[in-house]
């Protein structure tokens, strides 16, 4: 992947901070790559708000009335503006089987915690540092990992450590992770674009 710029789709629900993060960095020249399109579920996501702002092709296709159309759209879409790799940024949906396939092995998540332990089902945004916290951790993470079928299954890209505070609130340590994911998730796709970090293949 490192020849040429990677050509890169985004997915997200609401504002998506990563997402602006890594357009931020191809545009400073920061980052070798291309951000070709992105896509919301949700008509009124700032993300797509963003987009407009910054000339990103984007697109709102939503999920809930027909799913398994969505997901052939979808995944036509990124096909038709050359899209590699897709990043989700805060989309709150589980991706079809259609796109699944067409991208196996390069759909990165950013997941606020250490996976597996705190990841799965219904483990989602402040859930996670809840049950963080509940557990009595004294470390926390940013995990970046594949997307596969399973909600937070795929195989694990990138994971940087967190400290778990004496007398942390799961709101405390919300901020924390979230301070730390849009550049993390940027300083990882820079070590794939250099041919630093290869992507594992999609799990078994």
């Amino acid at each position: 992947m490192n020849s040429q710029p990677i050509r890169l789709g985004f997915l997200g629900s609401g504002g998506g901070s990563s997402a602006r993060a890594i357009v931020a960095a191809i545009r400073a020249g920061e980052l070798a790559a291309e951000a070709r399109l992105i896509v919301s579920n949700n008509r009124k996501a700032e993300l797509l708000s963003f987009a407009a702002q910054v000339g990103v092709p984007s697109l709102c296709i939503p999920t809930q009335a027909d799913p398994e159309s969505a997901d052939a759209r979808l995944a036509e879409a990124m096909t038709e503006h050359g899209v590699e790799l897709i990043v989700l940024s805060g989309y709150l949906r589980q991706l079809g089987p259609v796109t699944l396939a067409r991208y196996a092995g390069r759909v990165l998540n950013i997941h606020p915690g250490p996976l597996p332990t705190f990841g799965g089902r219904g483990l989602y945004g402040r859930r996670v540092h809840e049950a963080v916290v509940a557990a009595g951790a004294t470390e926390s993470a940013v995990t970046i990992h594949v997307v596969d079928e399973e909600y937070d299954h795929g195989p694990v890209v990138a994971r940087k450590s967190v400290p778990v505070l004496a007398g942390d609130t799961p709101e405390m340590l919300e901020a924390r992770v979230r301070a730390e994911e849009p550049a993390f998730f940027v300083e990882t796709l820079q070590r794939i674009a250099r041919g630093d970090l290869q992507l594992p293949g999609p799990a078994a």
